[in-house]
């Protein structure tokens, strides 16, 4: 199901790129495939089948080879001689090569309780890279909505230009017949090259941004690309839904599994064994002479007494689950906070998105009147411009507000972890 829910998107994505389109959860998605980080995932992976692999080799038997000679001040000897029966004591240099065969029979789980640790780390550190990518999500955001807000400022300036020509035709007709003065269309002119100059600023500055979001997303993005507006819906609570907290009892769960690890660290180890050598003296040291041998055997190997050691390994593991959860209590508090300053941050928007529609309609009857007035001639061109420019502040300020209010949105909806 995963695996075609990835097709899936990797399809429409492709699609919306093929059309020059983008919307924001394509980004969202780019950014957590292409993001270097999110390698680390798979490389965590691959390092903890590692680690298991060299865990499992524990239950496996070992083998050890093992050769010495020595030369030495004395020998066992009889001490009493006994008639007709000389016997030779061994030599001062010996030889021994030994093969033995440990088998671990019974370790009390340790084996598998180091295993439970070891995956209870992979799962933390996998979900830490996710935390580390989400939390990358605000600048996703921040250049995304920047770059709205650019095409909107782009629009706005095309339609003051436009205007602005329109009325330039109107005012050298003006002054051709002596209707307005003859420096009219200069200012009108000049205010048009200022235009053009934003213009080129304002979308140098756009480009630059589509570069950043680019590298962020790991995609090449065409300066041309139009960015889709997004619907933001927003559910005003505190309810958290953040990979934060999923890392927190992650933190909590490999705690655990570290205490019960540590549970079994005393516990007997029971092994089977097997040695064969040669050498001179073998078994007997009353034979001297090179010879073969062999043991066989169970060992019992039990820590009975460690001063307490293991007792206060737990006490430290408990502090630190008390650690990570007053971090979690700490982050919730965090967040909360933000939350409710986003809300209100969105209802300040809101409130100023209605006056800003309220002041241009009010500028739009001031231009419509300043427009009547310079063609009568009763106001000069820098006073219609002065009129436009305010009506363009205007509109300028509503579009601003409402993606301010879109990106506030946005931010509001990672913060509870939507």
């Amino acid at each position: 199901m995963k695996k075609t829910l990835f097709l899936l998107i990797l399809f429409f994505s492709q699609i919306l790129f093929s059309q020059e389109k983008l919307n924001l959860e394509t980004c969202y998605f780019l950014l957590n495939k292409n993001y270097p980080l999110a390698k680390q995932k798979d490389i965590f992976a691959k390092q903890n089948n590692i680690d298991l692999a060299a865990i499992a080799t524990k239950k496996l038997p070992k083998l050890e080879l093992s050769a010495q000679t020595t030369y030495q001040s004395d020998v066992t000897k009889m001490p009493i001689s006994i008639p007709n029966i000389t016997v030779e004591p061994p030599n001062k240099d010996q030889y021994k090569a030994t093969l033995s065969i440990n088998q671990l029979i019974y370790n009390g789980g340790q084996i598998d309780a180091t295993k439970k640790v070891s995956e209870a780390t992979l799962k933390e550190q996998q979900k830490n890279v996710e935390v580390n990518l989400y939390q990358l999500k605000n600048n996703v955001n921040a250049y995304y909505f920047s770059i709205l807000l650019f095409n909107e400022k782009i629009e706005l300036l095309h339609a003051k230009k436009k205007l602005l020509e329109s009325k330039l035709t109107e005012v050298k007709a003006g002054i051709e017949f002596g209707a307005l003065l003859p420096t009219s269309d200069s200012v009108i002119e000049a205010e048009i090259l200022k235009i053009k100059q934003q213009l080129d600023e304002i979308t140098s500055n756009k480009n630059s941004l589509i570069i950043s979001l680019a590298q962020l997303i790991g995609t090449e993005i065409p300066t041309t690309i139009e960015l889709e507006t997004p619907l933001i819906t927003t559910t005003f609570n505190t309810e958290l839904n953040r990979p934060e907290l999923t890392l927190f009892q992650l933190q909590k769960e490999k705690i655990e599994s570290s205490e019960s690890l540590l549970s079994k660290q005393n516990s007997p180890m029971l092994f089977g064994f097997a040695t064969g050598g040669y050498g001179n003296p073998g078994l007997n040291m009353l034979d001297n002479s090179f010879q073969t041998f062999y043991q066989v055997g169970i060992k019992l190997n039990w820590n009975v007494f460690d001063w307490n050691a293991s007792k206060k390994q737990q006490k430290s593991l408990l502090i630190n689950k008390e650690i990570v959860e007053n971090k979690k209590q700490v982050f919730e508090l965090n967040t909360t906070i933000q939350l409710q300053q986003k809300q209100t941050d969105i209802n300040k928007l809101s409130n100023l998105i209605k006056s800003d529609k309220e002041i241009i309609e009010l500028r739009k009857k001031v231009l419509k009147s300043a427009a009547s007035q310079l063609k009568n001639g009763v106001i000069t061109a820098s006073s219609y411009i002065t009129e436009v420019t305010n009506l363009f502040e205007a509109e300028n300020n509503l579009q601003t507000h409402k993606i301010e209010m879109l990106l506030e949105k946005a931010n509001y909806n990672t913060l509870k972890g939507n």
